[in-house]
């Protein structure tokens, strides 16, 4: 039998519910007061190399998509759903018997229960009262015996399924939600005017993910307040399939385009840089455990060469400060402007603020335009001037968020179902009347009483309701 499994003991354990609510409710306070999916510069920043490290194999600052906060939410399903079936099943012959065994003791020994005497018979009686009860419940029965007659009527027995569906909508978003975190993507593209892809970037991991259509952008338009500030800008967005348009739709912000259960938002734009003829690059050493820095005092003059480690503090000569390499990137850009490979930095000053430094392989003197005390560069590079180009044209591309949800119907209908279920949970209730006629030596004696699982004072007031209907008073 279940009961006398312990699996099925511990999974319908409502401690076990208390326990994961208040892990969840614990590790979503993490979540809040810990910015999510943030730069990892910044986590390296705020908390250094090695809690970085350590928060991030434990996925914190990815929480909502970790495997052990999905490993929660599967197990308060299955608590929930092995609860609800345990529970069921002991109402199961309550709810759905066709006709219940009525006890009448169990209506005449209550406290709240009116009676009254009639010179009337039984039978005749039950011809009066029967009426009564029949329009007030839609289930009315009669049980005659030589005792004397009970008139039996019961309404909302399927209001006691009021607390399941809850159950079961919450159920739906859960199951939901880890379809969508297990199945669903979220990622971004920026696809320039007259152009098409059909790959964009997952979100917080970087990974490239290729969709079964291109999104080809056809126009891309920008109106501005008198003040310069962006009041909309929309693009034309194109699917295509086998190279043929299949939809097309004009998007701007809180306005996307839904094809086949994805989602294409309008999120961002930006201007391209003016095309230039490709100049061959000299090479640029790729990333490595740590890399020779000069560092050049504005006052003195002197330049020092420093080995950093990435993710290591160095000292400064002349007590200059700290400075650490936080990342190596391929391809770093500065103000819209690609720079090529270069090293990401945090540079602490003896007094102020620390400032992020970027410092581009290829070009020596970069460091200059910061200002400061402190001039730095990576040293046993190819060196060139960094001469920024102004545009000569302007071109946008246009930013979009591409979401798929596969469990986004199943978080609907939960929503839809917690509604229902909450108002027949709340304001419905099984209610049970009872009259029961006794002969007596020359009258009959009348008892009327009733039973509901809520509301006990409207279930009062009903009873005196049709007691003054049965007594004409």
């Amino acid at each position: 039998m279940k009961n006398a499994n312990p699996l099925w003991k511990f999974f319908c354990s409502v401690k076990l519910t208390i326990v994961l609510l208040l892990s969840l409710a614990i590790t979503s306070i993490i979540g809040t007061v810990i910015p999510q999916n943030e730069n990892p510069d910044a986590y390296l920043h705020a908390y250094g190399a090695f809690r970085y490290q350590l928060l991030s194999t434990l996925g914190i600052f990815d929480m909502y998509h970790s495997w052990w906060f999905q490993g929660l939410l599967l197990l308060l399903t299955v608590n929930i759903m092995v609860c609800s079936i345990d529970r069921l099943s002991g109402s199961w012959k309550l709810i759905f018997t066709r006709n219940p065994k009525v006890r009448p003791e169990r209506f005449t020994n209550r406290s709240d229960a009116r009676t009254l005497t009639d010179k009337r018979g039984a039978e005749e009686l039950v011809r009066v009262y029967e009426p009564i009860v029949a329009r007030r419940y839609a289930h009315c029965r009669v049980t005659r015996s030589s005792d004397g007659a009970v008139i039996y009527g019961e309404k909302g027995r399927l209001s006691r399924l009021g607390v399941y569906i809850v159950h079961l909508s919450v159920i739906l978003l859960l199951i939901g939600g880890l379809t969508g975190s297990f199945f669903g993507f979220e990622g971004y593209v920026n696809i320039a005017e007259g152009e098409a892809t059909d790959t964009i970037r997952i979100r917080n991991t970087g990974q490239i993910h290729r969709l079964d259509f291109q999104i080809r952008c056809d126009d891309f338009s920008l109106t501005l307040y008198e003040t310069g500030a962006p009041k909309e800008y929309r693009s034309a967005l194109t699917i295509l399939e086998g190279g043929q348009p299949v939809k097309q739709k004009d998007i701007i912000v809180n306005d996307p385009l839904r094809y086949r259960g994805i989602n294409i938002f309008q999120s961002s734009y930006g201007k391209l840089q003016p095309e230039k003829m490709p100049r061959p690059e000299p090479p640029v050493a790729g990333p490595a455990e740590a890399y020779t820095l000069n560092f050049t005092s504005r006052a003195s003059g002197m330049s020092y060469a420093v080995s950093a480690k990435v993710g290591a503090p160095v000292d400064i000569p002349e007590g200059l400060g700290k400075f650490v390499v936080l990342s190596y990137e391929a391809a770093a850009a500065f103000r819209g402007m690609d720079v090529g490979a270069a090293l990401k930095g945090i540079l602490t000053p003896p007094e102020g603020e620390p400032v992020e430094v970027l410092l581009p392989l290829k070009f020596a003197n970069f460091d200059k335009m910061r200002g400061g005390d402190v001039m730095i560069a990576v040293a046993n590079q190819p060196q060139e001037a960094f001469t920024p180009q102004q545009p000569t044209e302007e071109r946008y591309f246009t930013g979009l968020q591409v979401t798929n949800d596969p469990g986004v119907w199943m978080v609907y209908t939960g929503f839809i179902l917690m509604l229902a279920g909450c108002f027949v949970a709340f304001y419905l209730s099984h209610q049970q009347v009872c009259i029961v006629i006794e002969p007596l030596r020359k009258n009959s004696r009348v008892t009327v009483a009733g039973t509901a699982n809520r509301n006990k004072l409207a279930m009062k007031k009903t009873i005196d309701k049709l007691f003054t209907a049965m007594t004409g008073s």
